[in-house]
């Protein structure tokens, strides 16, 4: 089954995030009946006409001051490929949520509205989505409705968008006009009524079009998690954490550069199902002249980076860091000591005030580079998620995460 394909939306408070997805999946007939009379009998009950947003703000207190405190995540199927879609807080006091949702998206979707244009939120999101490396960012300008679908006004505001990721030397997947309420544009294209002047893709085309390989067509990788001994000879067991594998492939085993051919893949009962891929759990019967161990990984073509230094973006969740401190740095079965270099520190809700760069407080991000006593096995974040995130140990205890640049 394919991974569906995350994308996260993100925009300054009340520029309809949770209703443009609201919308979307109801104009698309992915809202089941009970999700609908939920969000009717919401609406009603809040003196609202039928109010999308009530699809994902899902708790009482969101619903009341109407913004979103957690991130959602909702799946849907377009004609192309499934979708995991993560609707993400826009206020400032939850920002530190929006990230978390942010880091584990291949994609993302900038909100806009039409009438007030780019907001504080609106130009921290665009900085915070290209610091976690999102390349794919799709800006929508919503509620032209609202501003009397003026063309004018649309191509106001997109100017304005362009000249913000210009500052970050970023340019967007798409900027489309909408209008989330009415659902202009959202499903299908604006070809009558208010954004009839409008003749590009939809928001569904434009998400369709993003072309990133799914899991399963990326580089071949397996993070051993263990060892045992078989009457057949020791079989490696661990999961593929992304691409496929097939009985008979040649492999390499990192970070020691080591050849094998895979004799056999099992999976419990069968001793050889002749192929696995990204998420199945397996055993490897290997052909090589050494069995490889716990924290080493099997790979593909292209390979993998094996390196002791290595540029991150890391987020910090526990008491204060100083530059050079030693750590433990975890990705995947692996675990290796290291010291980390702080370069730039950023409070994620200012993104644009860089602070002191000696240390690193609770809550703050860094861009930074790590020195490892040992080589790491890596992957850029955005083309295999399983070795290109990680966690930071101090004395023993998870003080922070990263993702590498």
């Amino acid at each position: 089954m394919m991974r569906p394909f995350p994308i996260v939306i993100t925009g300054h408070v009340d520029h309809g995030k949770s209703t443009l997805i609201g919308r979307l999946l109801y104009d698309t007939g992915a809202l089941q009946a009970d999700r609908l009379a939920e969000m009717r009998q919401s609406s009603q009950d809040a003196g609202k006409a039928s109010e999308f947003a009530f699809v994902l703000d899902a708790f009482e207190e969101e619903r009341a001051r109407g913004i979103t405190i957690d991130t959602s995540q909702i799946y849907f199927t377009s004609a192309r490929r499934p979708y995991v879609i993560i609707d993400a807080p826009g206020h400032r006091e939850f920002i530190r949520n929006m990230l978390t949702g942010a880091s584990y998206a291949d994609a993302a979707v900038l909100m806009v509205d039409a009438v007030e244009g780019i907001c504080p939120q609106t130009r921290r999101h665009a900085k915070l989505l290209s610091l976690v490396g999102i390349k794919d960012i799709c800006v929508l300008i919503n509620k032209l409705d609202q501003a009397g679908y003026d063309r004018g006004r649309y191509l106001e505001v997109a100017a304005q968008v362009r000249d913000l990721f210009a500052e970050f030397s970023g340019t967007p997947f798409a900027i489309i006009p909408i209008s989330a309420l009415t659902g202009e544009n959202v499903a299908t294209r604006a070809r009558e009524g208010g954004l009839s002047w409008y003749y590009g893709p939809c928001f569904l085309e434009v998400l369709d079009a993003i072309d990133t390989p799914p899991i399963e067509e990326r580089p071949f990788r397996f993070a051993v998690q263990d060892v045992y001994q078989h009457e057949k000879g020791a079989v490696v067991v661990g999961k593929v954490d992304s691409g496929r594998l097939a009985t008979g492939d040649e492999v390499v085993v990192w970070p020691g550069g080591d050849s094998a051919r895979v004799r056999a893949i099992a999976k419990y009962p069968e001793p050889d199902v002749g192929a696995a891929s990204y998420g199945d759990a397996v055993g490897l019967f290997l052909d090589a002249d050494r069995v490889p161990q716990r924290g080493e990984v099997v790979a593909g073509e292209p390979a993998p980076n094996a390196v002791s230094l290595f540029g991150a973006t890391i987020f910090w969740f526990a008491d204060s860091y100083v530059s050079g401190r030693r750590v433990m740095i975890r990705c995947a079965t692996q675990a290796v000591a290291g010291v980390i270099e702080l370069l730039k520190v950023y409070d994620p809700a200012a993104p644009d005030e860089e602070l002191d760069p000696e240390s690193l407080n609770i809550g703050e991000m860094a861009r930074c580079r790590i020195r490892t006593e040992a080589s790491l096995v890596i992957d850029p974040f955005a083309r295999v998620p399983e070795l290109g995130r990680f966690v930071i140990e101090c004395d023993g205890v998870p003080a922070g995460a990263g993702i590498v640049a």
